[in-house]
């Protein structure tokens, strides 16, 4: 077993609030008020009946590729990677920017604006909040999202609105 599986292994059993503190730390430098108006604007700005979920580096402290640490290649070089999740998420993005057709959206990203113009100005204004960090932002159908957590190991962290998968 590899270094990066081992750690696969701990990144299944971290709590919410572990991950939370991650975030916190990592991302917004300590500062919770921050972190805390992240997810106020997720939450003012998502649709009904839709999740905002923080995964990545973020919320684990390495890449689950290759288990670099997060800003590896220096300060405010790793992304916050933001899926939104469920059937309204996905009116946003065009169909050039699905990976699989209202299941899984590329991310918008700077350099990829027109896959979900409306979506730019919520990603502008949270890495505004994030102090310039970049963020991008992705859809998902929440079975997906249950996929990529439970079967394959990418642990997230719900910032806003609920999402339910079947084990909840």
């Amino acid at each position: 077993m590899t270094n990066v599986d081992r750690q696969r292994e701990i990144d299944a059993e971290l709590t919410d609030e572990e991950k939370r503190e991650n975030a916190i730390r990592l991302a917004f430098g300590g500062d919770r008020e921050r972190f805390e108006e992240f997810c106020r604007e997720l939450e003012e700005r998502i649709p009904p009946g839709t999740a905002a979920v923080l995964g990545g580096s973020s919320v684990t402290g390495h890449s689950y590729k290759e288990g670099k640490p997060f800003d590896a290649n220096g300060p405010m070089t790793s992304d916050l990677d933001i899926t939104l999740v469920g059937v309204r998420a996905m009116d946003y993005f065009t169909l050039e920017g699905f990976w699989l057709p209202g299941v899984h959206s590329h991310p918008l990203k700077d350099g990829d604006e027109e896959i979900a113009p409306a979506l730019e100005p919520l990603r502008e204004s949270l890495q505004q909040i994030a102090g310039g960090r970049p963020v991008t932002i992705q859809a998902s159908q929440s079975f997906y999202v249950w996929i990529r957590e439970r079967l394959i190991g990418q642990p997230y962290l719900v910032l806003a609105g609920e999402f339910h998968d079947d084990e909840d």
